[in-house]
């Protein structure tokens, strides 16, 4: 028999369990009020999985803050997988889940794990993964299950979860979702006479029919509670009440029926989420109480004991914790604290420990820290910033109290829980603070300003901190100069130019500490310190830099960083080996936080190398790191690759590129997006839309990276819009700083810049000294813009033999890098001399998606579905299905006729 009045959700429930049983994933998200049934439903799709394994969670709103927790009651039955996934993946679990000691695993690492661990079991039988109560998830398993869940495809996985609206309308949101009303009054009429036994007052009836708005708990709770007498009496509900308070309520009054000893017992089970009989059994020792004392809450349909411990609704739990006597709650924890393994499971012992004390307590504060300590090593930053919190509230003694303030402070930074923090922080000053805590003051606030303010007010405050940091702790102070000047420097054009020179100043002025030879750390910050202040300086400083990184280990922020210090300095070979070093130790140490920055950087290296269809499919894993971390911007370089291929979408795209620089006050994303729509408008040949592009791309001296790529566009579209003027400008400017590199990159632009604006034999050398030195890089699209342009000189020269083959060179190395807009001005040019140019053959074009080309590409280098899957954040199922779609558009039928295919 079904539910009363639930025929349409399980119909849709019972045809999900045939969609996910016939090889799909399903995701669903049952949204209603407390009590409108969604438990209930939840239980309706297990009880019909004949044959199905089934993984449950329900969230706890004491266990939020404790990291990881709800992913583990999820993943508790399939730990048996564990050993089947790729290493990485493996060790990120066994240490979230405290199976393993090791360092903090990268967030991202932990949902590719979960992803890969429930497809594991569904290849075995279909797998149900069900989590009630998810609005009180902790935020790291609702993050992962996030991920997941837009990850499931072709495995036989059914994600249901049930979410109050209100409290959980942020947890999968943009997710397939079914709303649970009420029930309409027929059904709301026979569901409540079918729990009353004995008479009832049609008004009563009534009313409760109507404030319940169909609640089902509510019909159900409500007449419990009430007397004979009032049932058949007339008496009304009580008004003015929501119906989730007055449900809670009927519960208190059930509760407040039990005997004291059974309260007890039904507190200690409420404030133990884990359901665990014999930790129950345990705790009842410590309170005098003896187990037996919890038949009257089983006997009234409050609590099951069963396997584990089990409430009849959530809001029985929330009911018997909230109302209970402050000293009860202590005594509860104080007994379940010594009830819990101290070697097993010591966070959750000192949790309870500390929701035992009520006033001040050393011990437990250094337990609570000591937790701190091994949940971060978890990745569970909410879980320390919590347990730091706690820590500094039970601490006595001032000092102390103000140290863990600032760890908690710092902790709740990284946690993203900015209230918090700001809260630690008020409590610093009620302590002796010394110079470096003023420091760590001021860093902390600087970190809240950058994530509030994108930077605008960063600055400021950390070369504060890293002023207060000098004479006390010189390599955090250096460390915090770097951070300061980079900030200043990414704020670019949106920041006070003043302000990025003062920190310059300031930086330079910081000594080397005398006691070690100078890490990669220091000599990048003297490099980029340089840099803000005189470029021909920063060379010689910056090359001495990138050769500490070309050596020995390195953190990969050193190695981010040495890109754009490369970069700058137009160091083609360092640009080229550091991104790809970057991307590579991004990718096999699970770094998945910082992997969209460093696919941004080898986007960049890809177009200049002129391979924009390994940049493409670069973009498309960047789109889903980005996602994956909820994060909805384009990624770093896209627009470039636009404006190369010269995409129907490129304009959008910049001019969405520049709406979220200037939100995110991001003065090097304005600078690079302009430049990208120089290079757009020069490749389609409007000229004058490009010059003014590339105007507002080098109009800020400090901008990093916009000089160097938009110079050269500035020059091209100013001379062929007839402003000598403004190229001759340009080029000074250009050359000061190619001379100053002296690489044949920077020298090679020059040359071709300068032809640009030479006459006779003095431009066809140039022209000629630019291609040789552009041969010499790794750069091909430079290369290919050279030969473009000599081909149009010699053109308009009347020198049509020459400029055939010219022309020729650089339409064929356009149309092979994908450069449509550049490929189809070489065509036109070439058309000019007389000769017959043949369109290109419509046969390399196929419909792969851009997913669908990334997972072919990565099948012909050879790699498993395991890998592809775990480079693109899906389940080895999912690339199979992929795979099969390919191999349909394409006309074959194995990875080997892979290596013959066309792949846009």
């Amino acid at each position: 028999m079904g539910l009363l009045g639930r025929a349409r959700e399980c119909a849709v429930l019972d045809r999900l369990a045939e969609q996910v049983a016939g090889g799909d994933s399903r995701v669903l998200v049952l949204r209603g009020d407390a009590g409108a049934g969604k438990t209930a439903l939840l239980r309706h799709l297990t009880d019909h999985l004949t044959g199905w394994r089934i993984a449950a969670a329900i969230g706890v709103e004491s266990e939020m803050e404790l990291a990881y927790s709800g992913l583990q009651q999820l993943c508790a039955p399939l730990l048996g997988l564990l050993g089947k996934l790729p290493g990485p993946q493996r060790d990120a679990l066994a240490t979230v889940f405290g199976l393993a000691a090791g360092p903090p695993p990268d967030r991202l690492m932990v949902g590719l794990a979960t992803l890969t661990l429930l497809a594991e079991a569904a290849e075995e039988a279909p797998l149900a993964c069900v989590v009630d109560d998810a609005q009180w998830l902790d935020r790291q398993s609702a993050q992962v299950l996030a991920f997941v869940a837009r990850r499931l495809l072709a495995d036989r996985v059914a994600l249901v979860c049930a979410a109050r609206v209100g409290l959980g309308d942020d947890f999968l949101p943009g997710l397939p979702e079914l709303a649970i009303g009420g029930l309409d009054e027929g059904e709301a009429r026979r569901l409540l006479l079918a729990g009353v036994h004995g008479p009832l007052d049609a008004a009563v009836a009534d009313q409760i029919v109507t404030e319940s708005h169909g609640n089902p708990l509510a019909l159900l709770e409500l007449p419990r509670t009430w007397s004979a007498a009032d049932l058949a009496g007339g008496f009304g509900l009580p008004a003015g009440h929501q119906v989730a308070g007055r449900i809670e309520q009927s519960f208190v009054r059930r509760l407040a029926r039990l005997p004291a000893d059974t309260r007890l017992l039904v507190l200690a089970a409420a404030a133990e989420p884990l359901g665990d009989p014999l930790l129950l059994h345990r705790a009842a020792g410590t309170l005098g109480v003896e187990i037996a004392a919890v038949a009257p809450a089983v006997d009234d349909g409050l609590l099951q004991m069963h396997g584990r411990v089990e409430f009849a609704h959530p809001l029985v739990r929330s009911a018997a914790y909230r109302t209970a006597p402050a000293a009860d709650r202590h005594r509860v924890h104080h007994a379940l604290a010594a009830a819990t393994d101290a070697d097993a499971d010591p966070d959750r012992r000192a949790w309870h420990r500390a929701h035992a004390t009520a006033g001040l307590d050393e011990e437990v504060a250094a337990e609570l820290e000591r937790s701190a300590g091994r949940a971060q090593s978890r990745g569970g930053l909410a879980a320390a910033a919590a347990f730091l919190t706690r820590a500094t509230e039970l601490t006595p003694a001032r000092a102390e109290r103000l140290r863990r303030a600032l760890d908690a402070a710092f902790a709740n930074v990284r946690a993203g829980a900015y209230d918090a923090a700001r809260a630690m922080l008020a409590v610093a000053p009620g302590g002796p603070l010394d110079e470096r805590q003023r420091a760590m003051i001021d860093l902390v606030r600087a970190q809240l300003a950058f994530a509030s303010s994108k930077g605008r007010e960063a600055t400021p405050l950390l070369l504060a901190a890293a002023r207060r940091l000098q004479p006390v702790d010189l390599g955090a102070a250096r460390q915090t100069y770097l951070d300061a000047l980079l900030a200043a420097m990414f704020g670019g054009r949106l920041n006070d130019g003043a302000l990025t020179a003062e920190v310059s100043r300031a930086a330079r002025a910081a000594p080397r500490p005398s006691h070690a030879a100078p890490t990669a750390d220091d000599l990048l910050l003297e490099a980029f310190a340089a840099l803000a202040d005189d470029y021909a300086t920063a060379v010689p400083l910056g090359r001495e830099a990138l050769a500490a990184l070309r050596g020995g280990d390195v953190r990969l922020r050193w190695l981010w960083q040495g890109v754009v210090l490369a970069l700058e300095l137009w160091d083609d070979e360092d640009w080229c080996e550091l991104a790809d070093r970057n991307l590579r130790i991004a990718r096999d140490t699970g770094a998945l936080s910082d992997l969209p920055m460093a696919l941004g950087s080898q986007i960049h290296v890809c177009a200049f190398r002129g391979d924009l269809r390994a940049a493409t499919a670069l973009i498309a894993e960047a789109r889903s790191a980005l996602e994956a971390t909820g994060n909805s911007v384009e990624p770093n370089g896209s627009l470039l690759v636009a404006a190369w291929r010269a995409t129907g979408d490129a304009v959008e795209l910049i001019e969405n590129g520049l709406r979220d620089a200037h939100a995110r006050g991001e003065g090097i994303a304005v600078g690079v997006a302009h430049y990208a729509h120089a290079v757009l408008r020069n490749g389609l040949g409007q000229y004058d839309e490009g010059m003014e592009a590339a105007l507002r791309a080098t109009e800020n001296l400090r901008d990093l990276a916009a000089q160097n790529w938009g110079l050269p566009e500035l020059v091209e579209a100013a001379v062929r819009q007839g402003r000598p003027d403004v190229a001759a400008d340009a080029l000074d400017r250009l050359t000061a700083r190619a001379k100053a590199s002296g690489s044949d990159w920077a020298l090679g632009i020059e040359a071709r810049s300068r032809a640009l604006l030479s006459e006779g034999q003095d431009a066809e050398d140039l022209f000629r000294e630019a291609i040789e030195r552009l041969r010499r890089t790794r750069l091909r699209a430079e290369d290919a813009r050279a030969h473009l342009l000599y081909g149009e000189w010699l053109r308009r020269a009347g020198r049509r033999v020459d400029a055939r083959a010219e022309l020729a060179r650089a339409l064929e190395m356009l149309q092979a890098m994908g450069a449509d807009g550049f490929a189809e001005r070489a065509r036109r040019e070439l058309a000019a001399t007389g000769a017959n140019v043949r369109k290109r053959n419509a046969e390399a074009t196929n419909d792969l998606t851009a997913q669908e080309a990334q997972i072919a590409r990565l099948a012909r280098e050879g790699l498993s579905n395991q890998e592809i899957g775990a480079q693109l954040f899906i389940s080895p199922r999912t690339v199979e299905w992929h795979l099969r779609k390919i191999f349909g558009k394409l006309g074959i039928s194995s990875r080997r006729q892979l290596r013959g295919a066309f792949l846009k």
